[in-house]
This record gives C-alpha cells, structure tokens and sequence, in this order.
C-alpha cells in the first residue's frame, strides 16, 4: 500500500490543478469585466455635459470645460453666476474613490452646495482629530474650515497624497499670508497631482494693491486665468434672444427730497475740495462726489488712508468720517420715509455733535437741509402732516392698474405673481407695512417709533388716514391684523386710544425686519362687464394681507394656501441665510410673472436675465420687468457708476492677462516652486559646520530644519504661515505658557495691540509673564503691529480705534511689567513679516525645542519626573535669595524639604544641593550670617537718632494724643 499511496496523491493531485485553474480564470475574468465596466462608466468632459440631467447654458459649459482640462482662476461677474458650474465639477467627482475639498466657503454657500449633492458623498467635518482621520480615509466631498485643514495638514493626520484636488471659493481673498495659502502650499508641496480649482465673482477685488491677480495665481499655484465679463461674446450670444420685457418708470423726485439732495452734495464737494487742500501731498484721486454715493466709497477710502492714518491732521480725520454720515444722510432721504429721515437728521443738530465735527452744520446748505426735512413731516401751521414716499404711489398703481391691466390684455387666466424687490430689510418691512396698513397709518407709527413729537394731526392727514384705514376695514375677517376705524377729524388730537394702539403695535413689532414677506391682494369689483375679460376695480379699495406659510419661509405651501388670489411678494436682493442665491431660489420657486425692481441692483438684474434665458420661454409668456427709478439723481448716479466700475476692473484684469508672465513650475506640481524658499537641508551650515577627516575629505554634516512649536490658537493669525513659508518646520501643540516656543529657553507671547491693551487691562498679562518667567530663562513679549497700518505708538491714534485710553497708560503699565520682571524682553514688530524673520534670526546656533517638555510646561500633569509643581509662592521667594537661580531652585525645591529644614542645613549641604561652592556660599551666608550695616546706612540711623532728641522722646506720642483727643471731641 505505500507504493500505491504516491500515486493515489498524484492523481489526486491532477484533478484538484484544474479546478483551482478554472477557480483563477474566473476570478481574472470577472475582474476583467468589472474593470472593463469602470472604464465603460468613464466619460470625457464633453459626454457628461450631454447627460440629460446637466442642464447649463452655454457659457457655463463653456466654464466647465475650461477648468476641467487645466486648473486655473475663474473670475466672472457679478450674476453670472459660477454655481451651476461649480455643482456639476462636484458631481462629476463625488465618489469614494475621490477625496476633494472645499475651503473658503461662507456658510450659506456650504449649505447650498451641500442640498445640491447627493448625501452619501458629502460628509460632515468631525469635532475628534480621531473621528476626522477616519472620514478622511472615507472620500468624498469635505467643506471644512482652513483653520482646521491646515492643523490635521500639519500632523499629518489627512493623506495628502490621496487628495484628489482642492476648490477654492471666494478666491479674490487669497492672499500671501492667510490660511488658504497656507493649506494649499502644505498640500503642494507633497502631492503633485491634485487639482486646484479656484472662483471669484468679484472683479473690483482684483484692482486693489499691486499686480493682485498675478499675486493671488501664485498663491492658487493656477496658471491659467479665465475671465467672464457680461460684455463677453459668449454671454451676450446666450442671453440676448431670451432677453425680459423691460419698462422703465421714472418717478420724479418731490421738491423737498430734490432740494435735500442738492444741499447734501454741495456741502460733499466742499469737504472733498477742503480735504484735498489740506493733504496736497497725499493721493486724493479716489476722493470725487461721484465716488462718495457709492456703497464702498468709505472702506475704499478707510484702506488708502490707514497707512498714513497717524500722519493726517486732525481736520482730516474729521472730514473722513463726516463723508460717511452725509452719505447715510442721502440715503435716509432717498430710501426711507419721511418720518425716519427727520428723525435721523435730528441728531446732527445737537450741541455735542456740532463741536465734534468738521464744521459742515454751520454751513447754509446744512441748515437748509434741516430746515427742509422738518417741512417734509410738519406744515406751514406745525400740524403732523408727513410727506409720502414718491415711490409708494408708483408701486400702488403698478399693482392694482397696470399689472391687471396687462393679465387682461394678454388674456392670462390664472392669478398674477408679482415679485418686489428691495435693497434691504428695511425697505422692504416698510413696503410691507405701507401695502398692509396704509401710507399715512405707518407713517404715523414710524412717528411714535422714533419718538417725534406728533402735536396736532392737519385735516387733510386725518382724512387720509380715516379713508385708507375704513377701506381696508371692510373685509376685516379676512386680515391678519384687523384695523381699528379712526376717529373722526375733531376726535384726532385727542384720539388717544387710537395711538395707544399705534404704541402697542410698534413696541411688539419692535424692528426686526425679515428678509421676505408673501401678500395677496383683494380687489372689489365695480362693474363687471365680461367675465375674465373686462373687470374693473376700485384701486383705493384694494385690500394687501400678509399669507402666514412664509414665515418659515415655505413658498409653496403659500401658494397653496390662497390658490385663486394675486401673489405679491417683497423679497430683498441677497438674504443672510442664502446670500445672493436667494433670489435664484425665490424665481425658481414662485415662478412670477411680473417682477418690480424697488431699488436697481446690477447682480439682480443679470439673475432674471440668466433666469429667463434658462426658462426659454416665447416673447408672450416672458418676464415683464418694471424698474421703478428716480432719474437723473444720486441712486441712478449710483447705479451707473457700479457699472462703470465693474466694466474698468474687467478691462484691467484683461490687459493684465495679455501682459503678464507666469513661470512654469507656478503650478507647484514640479519642486522648482518651493525652491524659493530657504531648504536647510540643502544649505552650508558655514565654516565652523566642515570637519576634515584623513584624506582631507570634507565631511558636510545634514543640518536639521528649524523646528517652532506654536500654539493651537495661534492658528487664527498670520504668523505660522509665514514662518513655514521661510522654511521653518511648524510644530502645531496645544501649549499652555506661551505662544511659540524656538528654543529651550526661548519662549514667546505673542499680542497685537489690541490684545495688549486687554490683557494690561484685566492682569492677564502679568500672569502670563510669571508663568513665562518661572519655566524658560528667555522669556520674550512680542508686540506685533498690523501691517497695514502705521509702525506708531506716539499721538493721538498710536493705539487702536477701539480704545479710549492714553498713551501714557499703556507706556507706564509697560514699564511696571518690565520693572517685575527683569528677565522679559520686549520685541516691537512692525508685521507678521518682519516677526517671521526676526525668529528665524534668534533660532540661529541655537538647539531645538523638544515638543514633549513644551506641552508638558505648566500643565496639571507631572512627565518625566522632571516637571515636578511647587508652591509658586516659595518659588518666587526663593529666587529671590543670592545665589538661587532657575538653574538650580528645582534640586533646591526637590531636595530641600522646607524652608526650616533649609535652615538646618550646613553649608557643604547647600552646595550639593545648588551643585556650586560659591551660590552655596551666598545662600548660607544670607540665612545664616548677621550683616552689619555699611557706612552710609549708619550715617542716616545716626541722623535719625539726632532728630528724635531734637524732637523728645515723646514727640511722637504727643501727635498720637492729639489725634485721640481730636476724634473724641467729633463724637
């Protein structure tokens, strides 16, 4: 049987190898078709776009191709919106496999994003460094904080070779020194394939400083620079056969508003020719009139003159700010009621403001200007009798004649929807209260609102005010709010009820604004004629209700709730919970047919263009839009100049790109990007770093790269990102003493000047200085200045703009720090730059920090049996002895035992315990030996003694006896 045994193995054998064959062709089979599959699935650019769910217009396509094939920097206008774009790219790479993210992102464009994305692939940033290191692994789509990004970059916590590529929004706010280009350098300078997708829909952006967009490029690592004005060819192909019926209504200005106007901007241009005088030598060209009205004329003005802040007089200054109140002042006039605008002109005609500004409410215009704001709410008898909004009659013909008039000329049966839009809340809770309550109601009850005294109402006011609340009582079971009946014209002036109701109403509503509201008009017919062809109604007895669904902003549910009634609904140009894409998100939901432009906004206006253009609808069924504008005045002036400033930073950023040289390895995907940076590695540590060996070979030692350790929160700052960028290794730790720690006995609090000034103020500064002091021998306070502004510490504005107190406090308390503590340095930085090079200067020759002692410095924990914590009063006194240092009070402290024990001690004791035979000499000799006093002391206890027998023995005393006898004698 054992010959036969082999055999039976053999054969068995044999037949096993073709199953385990067959078992292996199959699985290779089966991977074949599955990868075959994968590359079926794999589409180029131009085969997505032809999916039937991507739906884009042309230009947009036009963009997403552009930045699929090659990375770059898309900057398009403002309207032209690059969202769509960015939704398909996210699609187009949400999977497993895939690791991409989004940074710079405010939080209403994460949230928008993320509802556009299919949920399994958008994932949650974790709170735990643990549970972010799985997610990571995990794939998909990440919007996360930079601040957060740049710390898991730093300890390596994210696979950096694994990400697939990083989207940048808001791209025009890339600079040298943030966090974003901080994150995309660490994360380019170890992975050489990611993409980087970066977008900006802000031009203007890109004109302020020097050569910005070839600065920002650099900081995208992007060569490519993809500019989308409106003017462009593609743009105009695709909007203009879709464009929306548009009818201008220009509504005239009444005398009073005309006259206000005109004395506003003769008193603006005195002070811009007054501040040009004063400042010949300062470039004063962005300070015109023009320029004055527009929104960001001050920040504008704010960031030229913040870099000679403290070299202006202080005229100037004045002047600056006095630009800015005049400004609101002409838009209270144009944009509000006449009630607000008086009650806003009052508080510049008081005593303290007028000794506190440039003089302008000494001018005639100025008194001009308050004389007429006072006539547009009082009459010629000082009765209530306030002027109406030019604009609130426009909109009230617009909604009960023309807009009806045209359903019946186009034959449309279904109820209009009307959308209203406005520039801000304000304006649009004013809108809603006027349609809802009346003009003079409201009026009345800004009135009590802003505490204007109202005296006696005229008769015209109370009739008005009598008529438009009975007309709009008649369907009372219908409102929301039911109206109260005025009182009759003889009942006004004492109609107390009536305003006690008006004060209720106020104080409940307080002034919080929404951002929409959704009303619905009812009409009473007068005559009837044909039924839905001629119907005619009363437009004085229209009745506005507000529809409750919105409040939680469910535009659906109030369209269901009134189905067989007009829809108005006042809506403002951007919102905070959805920004720009609310008004996107508002079309598309109520889908109106008629929209009314309150106020002109040009990012508005170019939304219902692509709105309209993507509706594709026949010239019949478009949107009609009404522009309801003062023209010839300072918001059409306004409106133009946006434009004019638009299309200038377009041209700009057009010669620019024509003109520009972009370097090859900008891209960072080669190692020649970071070149440029100091690489120690690389570097001669000098002569003293060669040793020769036998042979007289020269033996170069590798110099290990600088290591910083930086605290946790200072990641909110500049700083770490300019150290890295000087070739330092950044060590992010949570410490508790100090900010950065260079070397073993260097440490460093880092504070700007408004820190400073804080922490001067509540101690937190000498507790932090103690603590520094205690544990490093090179404690060092760093004082570091905003680059932008001026390296100045001396008169007026030295400090901050948020402080009140002197210079001299903040010079005195710093001297009592540097009093305390002898062994603090004060550095003065005049930026984050200059701070950058300054530590790597003192790191020079210098060992490095080890993290471990650094964390565990002043924490709860004792590491490594070295840390050991002491009462911190025995320690400060012990210092504070001869020949106590910070070199030898830790074996003090640990071996010594207490202070009476210390004095038991010999002197041969001390000295192996202070390990020195002269520190134990000092220490021994000031416990121990009784010190006779010098000559000069003994010369001044001579003189004291002199003085008491000049004086008596008793003299003393006598005072004493006095003052006793004196508090009796006050009882």
């Amino acid at each position: 049987m054992s010959d036969l045994e082999p055999e039976n193995e053999e054969k068995l054998a044999e037949q096993e190898q073709p199953e385990e064959l067959d078992a292996a062709k199959l699985l290779e089979t089966t991977a074949a078709l599955q990868e075959d599959e994968d590359l079926a699935n794999i589409v180029t650019a131009e085969e997505y776009l032809m999916c039937k769910d991507v739906v884009l217009l042309e230009y947009e396509k036009q963009m997403f191709l552009d930045q699929v094939q090659a990375d770059g920097l898309l900057v398009c206008a403002k309207g032209l919106s690059y969202e769509r774009v960015l939704i398909n790219i996210l699609k187009a790479y949400s999977d497993s496999g895939n690791l991409v993210l989004v940074i710079n992102s405010s939080d209403w464009e994460e949230k928008y994003f993320k509802s556009k994305m299919e949920p399994k692939y958008v994932h949650e940033v974790a709170n735990t460094a643990t549970e972010r290191e799985r997610v990571y692994v995990e794939g998909g789509l990440q919007f996360i904080s930079t601040r957060i990004l740049v710390v898991d970059l730093l300890k390596q916590r994210i696979p950096i070779e694994l990400i697939t590529g990083i989207i940048v929004l808001r791209a025009h706010t890339i600079i040298e020194s943030c966090q974003e280009a901080f994150a995309l350098r660490l994360y380019r300078q170890k992975n050489k394939t990611g993409f980087v997708k970066a977008f900006s829909s802000s031009p203007e952006a890109f004109t302020i400083g020097y050569s910005h967009v070839e600065r920002t490029m650099r900081n995208l690592f992007v060569k490519h620079l993809y500019i989308w004005p409106r003017f462009h060819a593609t743009v105009r192909g695709t909007l203009q056969p879709w464009q929306t019926q548009t009818i201008e209504l220009h509504v005239p200005l009444s005398q009073s508003m005309t006259a206000i106007q005109t004395h506003i901007l003769d008193i603006m241009n005195f002070l811009v020719r007054e501040i040009k005088r004063i400042n010949r030598t300062v470039d004063m060209d962005a300070v015109t009139v023009e320029n004055c009205v527009t929104k960001k004329f001050h920040k504008i003005l704010q960031a030229q003159l913040d870099c000679i802040w403290h070299q202006l007089n202080s005229q100037t200054k004045l002047i600056v700010a006095d630009l800015k109140i005049l400004r609101s002042l002409m838009i209270s006039t144009m944009y509000h009621d006449a009630v607000s605008a008086y009650a806003l002109m009052k508080r510049y005609r008081s005593t303290e403001y007028a000794l506190s500004n440039s003089g302008w409410t000494l001018l005639d215009a100025a008194e001009q200007i308050f004389k007429l704001s006072k006539q547009r709410v009082f009459n010629g008898q000082q009765e209530f009798e306030p002027e109406p909004c030019p604009k609130w009659q426009a909109l009230t013909d617009l909604l009960t004649q023309d807009i009806p008039g045209d359903m019946r000329r186009c034959r449309r049966t279904e109820q209009p929807k009307v959308l209203i839009l406005c520039q801000d809340a304000r304006t649009c809770h004013q809108l809603k209260q006027y349609l809802t309550q009346g003009g003079p109601r409201f009026l009345l009850q800004q009135a009590l609102h802003h505490e204007v005294p109202v005296g006696k109402l005229s008769d015209k006011y109370a009739k008005e005010s009598q008529g438009s609340s009975s007309s709009r009582e008649a369907p009372s079971s219908a409102l929301k709010k039911p109206l109260k009946e005025e009182a009759s014209s003889s009942q006004t002036p004492a109609g107390l009820d009536e305003l006690a109701q008006l004060l209720s109403e106020t104080e409940a509503e307080g002034q919080h604004f929404e951002e929409s509201y959704m009303l619905t008009m009812t009409q009473r017919l007068v005559t009837q004629q044909e039924p839905q062809l001629d119907i005619k109604f009363d437009p004085d007895m229209s009745i506005f209700e507000t529809i409750p669904e919105l409040e939680q902003f469910d535009v659906t549910a109030a369209l269901a709730a009134v189905p067989h009634q007009p829809y108005i609904c006042l809506q403002t140009f951007k919102t905070e919970s959805e920004g720009a894409m609310a008004l996107e998100h508002m079309l598309e939901q109520l889908q109106p047919h008629y929209v009314v432009m309150y106020n002109t906004n040009v990012t508005a206006i170019r939304q219902l263009e692509v709105f309209e253009a993507r509706r594709r609808l026949p010239p019949a069924d478009r949107l009609k839009v009404y522009f309801l504008i003062h023209a010839r005045t300072v918001e059409e002036q306004a409106y133009l100049t946006s434009l004019r400033r638009e299309k200038a930073a377009f041209e700009l950023i057009i010669d620019t790109k024509s003109k520009m040289v972009i370097p090859e390895y900008q891209d960072g995907k080669t190692d020649e990007a970071f070149l440029l940076f100091k690489n120690y590695d690389d570097e001669l540590a000098g002569e003293n770093a060669k040793s020769r060996q036998a042979g007289g070979q020269v033996s170069q030692a590798p110099k290990e790269t600088p290591k910083v350790i930086v605290d946790m929160r200072e990641f909110r700052s500049d700083l770490p990102c300019l150290i890295h960028k000087r070739g330092l290794e950044v060590l992010p730790l949570t410490i508790t003493i100090g900010d950065y720690i260079l070397t073993p006995d260097i440490c460093v609090e880092r504070k700007s000047i408004s820190d400073l000034i804080g922490s001067l103020n509540s101690g937190r500064l000498y507790n932090q200085c103690v603590q520094m002091q205690r544990h490093y021998a090179k404690p060092i306070l760093l004082i570091e200045f905003d680059q932008n502004k001026p390296f100045h510490l001396q008169g007026k504005f030295m400090l901050s703009q948020q402080t009140s107190m002197a210079n001299a406090d903040i010079v005195q308390k710093l001297q009592l720090l540097t009093l305390h503590f002898p062994r603090l340095r004060l550095i003065w930085s005049p930026s984050p730059y200059a701070t950058a090079q300054l530590f790597e200067e003192l790191k020079l020759g210098k060992p490095e920090p080890d993290p471990q002692k650094a964390v565990a410095v002043g924490s709860d924990e004792p590491t490594a049996g070295e840390q050991l914590h002491f009462n911190s009063g025995i320690y400060d006194f012990l210092l504070r002895l001869p020949g106590v240092q910070t070199r030898n009070i830790h074996g003090l402290l640990r071996k010594g035992g207490s202070l009476r024990q210390l004095l038991l001690r010999s002197q041969k004791e001390l000295e192996e315990l202070l390990q020195s035979q002269e520190s134990a000499k000092l220490l021994y000799d000031i416990l121990h030996v009784a010190h006779l006093p010098e000559k000069d002391e003994v010369a001044g206890s001579t003189a004291l003694l002199a003085a008491g027998k000049q004086f008596g023995a008793g003299s003393h005393n006598r005072f004493r006896k006095a003052a006793a006898e004196s508090r009796r004698g006050r009882r």
